[in-house]
């Protein structure tokens, strides 16, 4: 399941958006183009709002703080295939459980790469 970015605008507002902008009704649909572009701005003015709250910090560190606590990035493959792996030993399903350990032991030991 596809998941949306907290900083993106749901498609009701985007089509709101639209609607208001042409004078007419909002359609059901929206565009690729359409989508794309109203992340990108709300994106854009996310992040001019996040640098000016880091230049009232006197810290560098606490701008860095505030920058990763409000752009966290997402968990690498392997950590996420290593979560996946405790969920399932968690469960006790129909897995060799011998095996998972092998699996987790071979993902351990892969470099992460962004």
């Amino acid at each position: 399941m596809a998941q949306q970015h907290p900083i993106t605008p749901p498609p009701e507002l985007v089509r709101e958006w639209m609607a208001e902008y042409f004078g007419c009704t909002a359609s059901d649909e929206l565009s690729g183009s359409e989508r794309f572009l109203a992340a990108r701005a709300a994106q854009w003015g996310a992040d001019q709002e996040l640098e000016a709250c880091c230049e009232w910090l006197m810290y560098e560190q606490d701008r860095q703080g505030l920058r990763a606590a409000r752009r966290p990035k997402p968990p690498s493959l392997k950590e996420q295939s290593i979560a996946l792996i405790d969920r399932i030993q968690a469960a006790k399903e129909a897995w060799d459980i011998s095996e998972l350990g092998t699996i987790r032991r071979a993902l351990e030991q892969l470099p992460d790469h962004e």
